[in-house]
């Protein structure tokens, strides 16, 4: 038969007593969220007693003394105000209780397992994980070049890819989703360690039925008076397009704002506006690329990652092999 205790959450006076280091002076009120913190410890004795059914058994398997065994579990009862063990002897049965709270330790310490079994093994040396995240842009081309040459060395390593556009990286980065992202501008912030990569250089793109498309160069101010493509702000690129104008002497005419660079050239192709833009992985039809000059057009690739963010093996040695890239990350 079941004897409830108290139907009170109260810890026990002697409760964890030696056994987590802290010596309770009294009875003290639980709130809901101690729960976890006060049950943890006792969860897989509990679970290896259910399981054998006998103390001492239980004891030996799980290499601890049967006193300390025994102890907390009569400590868990205490705590809980429930009797989850039947005594027969040196034997113990489960109560109904017992089983009801059985079912949900035995989830709970899976998840734990699986989740201790995830973290080792994304850490492994050999075969561990890494959380990239790059730029649009370099989605085609680069970075599957880029893993491909890693991988060479480090072929079991594994990687969760992300694209976006630099502020939401950096945010991802911040968030702890993210090891390490390629982007541009370089970043430069307190909590982040940045290096400079790579630079690109960007183009003035242009229908193939402009008025500038039998130029091969052309000076930027050239084209103040044309309706610009970009992308939307909070882009890098976008930044960058900004400053430029700027720095030619006008402030460009936004025609269509996207989120993706060869959408941008799509658009110029159908004759709706002009863009500043990286080389394409594979050359468009219908557009022009002119060389911009009198100004330096470019865009820096840098890899960030958190400042004082301990590194696992495997994204030590990525970080290690993108720094030994500097000046020629981009393909050419």
């Amino acid at each position: 038969m079941v004897h409830e205790r108290s139907s009170e959450r109260r810890l026990s006076q002697s409760s964890y007593v030696g056994d987590i280091g802290a010596a309770a002076s009294g009875p003290a009120e639980l709130t809901p969220e101690s729960w976890s913190a006060l049950l943890s410890p006792r969860l897989a004795y509990f679970a290896g007693v259910a399981r054998t059914e006998h103390v001492t058994r239980a004891a030996q398997e799980m290499q601890v003394p049967q006193s300390t065994l025994s102890r907390a579990l009569v400590r868990l009862e205490q705590d809980l105000g429930v009797d989850l063990f039947a005594r027969h002897g040196r034997t113990v049965s489960l109560t109904p209780a017992g089983r009801t709270f059985l079912a949900s330790v035995e989830r709970a310490l899976g998840e734990v397992e699986r989740a201790a079994e995830s973290v080792r093994a994304d850490a492994d040396p050999a075969s561990g994980k890494v959380a990239f995240g790059f730029l649009h842009t370099m989605g085609s081309e680069t970075v599957p070049g880029l893993i491909r040459a890693f991988r060479a060395d480090h072929p079991r390593i594994r990687f969760s890819l992300v694209q976006n556009y630099g502020e939401a990286m950096i945010e991802r980065l911040r968030a702890g989703e993210l090891d390490l992202c390629l982007t541009s501008p370089v970043p430069d912030a307190p909590d982040l360690v940045a290096r400079r990569l790579d630079e690109q250089r960007l183009r003035l793109v242009v229908p193939d039925d402009h008025r500038l498309a039998s130029r091969k160069r052309v000076r930027l101010a050239e084209a103040a008076d044309e309706a610009f493509v970009t992308l939307e702000p909070g882009y890098g690129l976008r930044r960058i397009t900004d400053d430029l104008c700027q720095e030619a002497g006008f402030r460009p005419r936004i025609a269509f704002e996207g989120e993706e660079a060869e959408t941008l050239r799509g658009l110029v192709a159908a004759g709706l506006g002009v863009a500043l833009l990286p080389p394409p992985a594979v050359p468009r039809p219908g557009v022009v690329e002119l060389t911009v000059t009198g100004q330096r057009a470019v865009r820096e690739i840098g890899v960030a990652w958190l400042d004082g963010h301990p590194d696992t093996p495997p994204v030590a040695a990525f970080k290690k092999f993108l720094l030994g890239r500097r000046g020629r990350l981009l393909p050419e």
